[in-house]
């Protein structure tokens, strides 16, 4: 039996992408189909966000998950998309394990800065405010379904998950990476939202002008899931990005 939860599809040069606190697998389903149909292998391992010992309940302790799941598959020269905490761990990794990397893309990335709901989740008990911060996540509030803001609200009302979502965004705040990311020279696409609220768009920008060999591209009307409010653009700019990349070598 695999110790780990993934799902895998496609064959070819490997993507890992990586979900964040409040996101699951199911946020990459458009990347996921239309990636894997275009000679890429997409790989999306479930992060252990609630499974770890509190203490160990790090953005650090990610990216080590992250690498053991990379030896535990025998993987190397991957390119690494990550949004939100995702894009941190991916940032942590590639730092650490540049050799392993191909290339990193990141959307709504937290590493410098990020809002988030709050220390304690205000009236967490209140569907109608789990539901209104829920929908802050994104442009149009349409995205963010009654299966989004259910799962929100019950991860919010397990004490156990919250203890655990507050430690990790503490960990991702106490994490900031400006010291570190002059050093990653990996290919880096930043891909975000033009409105989005929660790494709000001077953070595209710090990222942009602290990362050696960064570019970065806006998507309009758009929050902090681009690869859920805008799939199909989402898909374009990084397919696009990676054909030239591939042209480059």
């Amino acid at each position: 039996m695999d110790k780990y939860n993934y799902i895998e599809k496609g064959e070819g040069q490997v993507i890992i992408l990586l979900h964040g606190l409040m996101g699951g697998l199911s946020n990459f389903t458009d990347v996921l189909d239309f990636f894997s149909s275009r000679d890429y292998k997409v790989i999306i391992p479930e992060l252990p966000i609630y499974n770890l010992p509190l203490k160990e309940t790090t953005v650090k302790a990610f990216s080590d998950f992250l690498e053991d799941f990379i030896q535990h598959k025998n993987l190397n020269n991957v390119i690494l998309l990550g949004n939100s905490l995702g894009g941190h761990i991916g940032l942590i990794f590639s730092n650490n394990n540049p050799n392993l990397v191909k290339s990193l893309v990141l959307t709504g990335s937290s590493g410098l800065y990020e809002n988030s709901m709050g220390e304690s989740y205000p009236k967490r008990e209140n569907y109608e405010y789990i539901k209104k911060k829920t929908e802050e996540v994104f442009f149009n509030p349409k995205v963010a379904t009654k299966e989004i803001i259910d799962e929100v609200y019950e991860t919010v009302n397990n004490r156990d998950k919250l203890v655990r979502t507050l430690a990790i965004a503490k960990s991702a705040i106490r994490h900031n990476m400006s010291k570190e990311l002059p050093n990653i020279l990996t290919p880096t696409l930043l891909i975000w939202g033009e409105n989005d609220l929660v790494t709000p768009p001077e953070v595209a920008t710090e990222f942009k002008l602290l990362l050696p060999n960064s570019e970065l591209k806006w998507i309009k009307n758009c929050g902090h899931a681009p690869m859920m409010e805008y799939p199909n653009e989402f898909n374009r700019i990084l397919f696009n990005w990676l054909k030239q990349k591939k042209e480059l070598v």
